[in-house]
């Protein structure tokens, strides 16, 4: 069994104080909110690629990913083959994407706003805000307990550990904002990446290829390589994936925040179809892992399976080695939380804050407002432990129907928010959230029928001028 030495504290201590420095570095370079919430949009392809796939792989993806390999075999890969299909497309075509970086818009809401009216633009803010909140709300927790298994601090640890990594994260964030953002995640990205190869060949030597498909085909058979036959996966899983993947790649603010950094719409495009691959990889390496657990591990894998990648890495790999494979969750972790809590805080502040002002803030007070916001945001994190995320999301038909149709309407827009965020709270209620691919497709569902019959029922549309 391998045990954590004095060698793989120092890795991360210099891991640790490097993160800092770069990040502390950027900080003399923000004078304006738009340097602090879209880096002054000045971001170029390759550092946007470094700078998404490091935000959307975190320790939390790592795990959840793995738990889908160990009870799901190569099938588990699936939302990122579907991730990268939807990446590639929409890059290479501009849907979507290339009227909101042409917009000059800093959110999704304050697009719809130019199409909906502020109403619309509130109300999508606050829905957007508090689901990205709740999402991040269980973020801490699960990299901790990865931390905990593959280190062996005692448990008893596990919130000051996190509090002094996530108040690490705040220092920077908060003075830098996306700049301190996409430098740190260009670092991280590096890391991440030799941590990624690393327990990959090393799992690959320990287990063998042979092995793991013999392991997997008789957990799982069939299943186990098509998940159209899983029998934890299916038709309507697989199906509500490739809605849920294309409205990630359409609408989700942490993706979408490398759109509207970028330095123009063609850079936007060569950002997705360049990073569309890697989502295979961000799925497949983690479910390899998890599959490499299930074929060591067999009768002696915990019960929360959710645990027995970090347990099968806390025996794998050797001492010295390990705090560099350490150093590269957290380096996921770190890009994850930074980037999490500054989009969501440029929600609050763009969509929610600045439409209830009659005069907007200055450059200097809108900086402090900012940086307050994601102080909040952190403080929120550190005592909240629970999350949902709900299922399915409006916003893939609204910024479609914004910029595509020219009959869309207020009524159809606030309609179709309803309609996806109030069917997953009714599943979640009813003791039905275990269907999480029914309640997606009802969101779907919902919302498109809201701005349907809204859209057809309301009032002619009309574009507000809205102020940016």
């Amino acid at each position: 069994m391998s045990a954590f030495g004095w060698l793989d504290w120092v890795v991360i201590g210099v891991y640790l104080v490097g993160t800092m420095i770069a990040g502390l570095a950027m900080r003399r370079y923000v004078g304006k909110v738009e340097h602090f919430l879209v880096a002054g949009r000045e971001m170029d392809v390759y550092l946007g690629v470094a700078s998404l796939a490091a935000t959307e792989f975190g320790i939390i993806t790592a795990m959840y990913t793995a738990e889908l390999g160990y009870k799901n075999g190569f099938a588990g890969a699936i939302p990122g083959i579907l991730e990268a299909i939807a990446m590639l497309v929409v890059g290479l075509s501009g849907f979507v994407i290339n009227p909101l970086r042409e917009s000059g818009a800093l959110t999704i809401p304050e697009l719809l706003a130019r199409k909906f009216g502020s109403r619309v633009r509130w109300m999508a803010g606050l829905v957007i805000f508090l689901g990205g909140l709740l999402n991040m709300g269980i973020f801490l927790r699960v990299g901790g307990e990865f931390l905990m298994i593959v280190t062996k601090i005692p448990v008893k640890y596990l919130e000051l550990t996190m509090t002094v990594l996530l108040l690490t994260v705040l220092i920077y964030t908060v003075l830098g904002g996306m700049l301190s953002v996409l430098v740190t995640d260009y670092l991280q990205f590096l890391v991440m990446g030799v941590g990624l190869v690393l327990v990959s060949v090393l799992a690959a030597l320990d287990v063998g290829w042979e092995n793991i498909v013999t392991a997997v085909q008789k957990q799982h058979g069939s299943g186990a390589f098509n998940p159209f036959v899983s029998q934890e996966m299916g038709v309507t899983y697989v199906v509500w994936q490739a809605l849920n993947q294309l409205a990630v790649v359409l609408t989700w603010q942490t993706v979408i925040q490398r759109v509207l950094s970028s330095r123009d719409p063609k850079t936007a495009r060569q950002v997705y179809t360049r990073t569309s691959f890697y989502f295979v990889g961000r799925f497949l390496i983690p479910a390899f892992w998890g599959m490499a657990a299930l074929a060591v591990l067999g009768s002696r894998a915990p019960s929360n399976t959710l645990h027995a990648m970090p347990v099968y890495l806390s025996t794998l790999v050797p001492s010295g080695l390990l705090g560099l494979v350490v150093a590269s969750m957290l380096a996921a972790d770190m890009s994850t939380d930074s980037s999490y809590m500054l989009t969501w805080g440029s929600i609050l502040y763009n969509d929610i804050i600045c439409p209830l002002r009659k005069q907007p803030f200055s450059e200097r007070s809108g900086l402090l407002v900012n940086r307050i916001i994601i102080l909040g945001i952190g403080a929120f994190l550190l005592v909240y432990g629970l999350w949902y995320q709900l299922p399915g999301r409006a916003w893939d038909y609204l910024s479609i129907t914004a910029n595509y149709w020219k009959g869309a309407n207020t009524t159809g827009a606030i309609a179709a928010i309803l309609g996806g965020a109030v069917s997953p709270i009714i599943f979640l209620l009813a003791g039905l959230a275990k269907n999480v691919e029914i309640a997606g497709l009802v969101s779907f569902g919902l919302a498109a029928a809201g701005m349907l019959i809204g859209s057809w029922i309301g009032p002619s549309p009309s574009a507000p001028a809205v102020k940016a």
